[in-house]
């Protein structure tokens, strides 16, 4: 099977205990599970409705909060952004709200008539979605778009352990809507392949990402 982020040829492997089919591309290092465990849109949101994240609940404003303690300090001071697939809590975008940043929301879900179509965003933030994702270089590059040149992507989803018997006991993949996963190697793939500076990460689970401005790009060819 075809590699979703490079369409290199990727290996196969099984999970002995859920034997669930995994798809391993070694150049980019992106890992996929067989699509035929896919949910629907559905099955989907009836886990997603069991969360209880309480806005006022200190721990879970730590949670984002280490999230801008990464990414500002490395975006410039951008004064518009998109929270894309926020979940039903809006709550990242109110802190971003407090820095300074008009930040708009959007989930498919929960918030699904907020985009404005016609509008860019110097900064698009997205915390754990992209695991969810059937085709991420898709939405990757969807979001691309509603940057304006040079704007910023700054994504949150967990990097897997790169050993395979670590990744087998690994507890992210156990929840049946992850179905995708990645390394830094993937996003700076990524980055590559759409012309992005890649601006850095945690090493764990965060990646910042900048969209190169037309005079940028025409001075690099």
């Amino acid at each position: 099977m075809l590699c979703h982020i490079c369409d290199t040829y990727t290996l196969s492997f099984i999970h002995e205990k859920t034997n669930i089919t995994y798809h391993h591309c070694k150049d980019c290092e992106y890992i996929f599970k067989s699509p035929e465990v896919y949910q629907d849109f559905n099955t989907q949101k009836e886990r997603y409705n069991l969360h209880t994240n309480d806005e006022e609940d200190e721990g879970y404003k730590a949670y984002f909060k280490r999230f801008l303690d990464f990414t500002l300090p490395l975006v410039g001071q951008p004064k518009t952004a998109l929270d894309f697939g926020c979940g039903a809590s809006t709550i990242l975008s109110t802190m971003l709200k407090i820095e300074g940043i008009d930040c708009t929301y959007y989930d498919p879900i929960y918030h699904p008539d907020t985009l404005n179509n016609a509008r860019k965003y110097q900064l698009i933030v997205s915390t754990e979605v992209f695991e969810h994702l059937q085709q991420p270089k898709e939405v990757f590059s969807a979001l691309l778009e509603r940057l304006e040149e040079g704007g910023y992507l700054a994504i949150q989803t967990q990097f897997y352990p790169c050993d395979r018997e670590a990744f087998t006991k690994w507890y992210y993949h156990q929840d049946p809507t992850h179905i995708v996963f990645f390394s830094t190697q993937t996003f700076k793939v990524l980055s590559k392949n759409f012309d992005c500076t890649y601006i850095g990460d945690n090493g764990k689970n965060m990646i910042v990402l900048q969209k190169r401005s037309v005079l940028s790009s025409s001075i690099k060819e």
